[in-house]
């Protein structure tokens, strides 16, 4: 968000940006270093409550859980780890060394914008991956 002055017709004495940033794991202060050096020594810089971003190991037993449940469905389907670039409650659970792993059992028609509907003002997917998610989800809850 950008804010500056309170009148459109005259020139204000302090302008402010707030960034919603987002590093990669163990990114944090090599971030900041980064943008403190592209704003230059004129610009003052405030960082809030920090967030450091999360991981979790990808040789938990658990991701062979989903491996299998998802095979069960889709014997093509693949377990891929990924970061995600948004926010997740877990991140206050990984303070208390609690992992944990996001995980989508999602199948959809290859001409289906699954990226483009998250979040949407009509998101929505097909009825058949709501079937297919539960079945996936099923099978880890009685398999896990």
């Amino acid at each position: 968000m950008l804010s500056a002055g309170g009148k459109t017709n005259v020139i204000p004495a302090e302008a402010t940006a707030r960034l919603d940033i987002r590093a990669l794991p163990g990114a944090d202060a090599a971030l900041q270093q980064e943008l403190a050096a592209l704003v230059g020594d004129d610009v003052d810089l405030s960082w809030g409550r920090p967030v450091p971003a999360i991981e979790s190991p990808i040789d938990s037993p658990l991701l062979e859980v989903l491996q299998d449940a998802i095979a069960t469905e889709d014997p093509d389907g693949l377990v891929v780890p990924y970061l995600l670039p948004a926010s997740t409650d877990n991140k206050h659970l990984a303070q208390l060394g609690i992992r944990g792993y996001g995980f989508v059992p999602l199948r959809v028609p290859a001409d289906f914008d699954v990226f483009g509907e998250f979040h949407a003002a009509d998101e929505r997917i097909p009825v058949e991956a709501v079937y297919f998610s539960t079945r996936v989800t099923d099978h880890i809850l009685r398999n896990a």
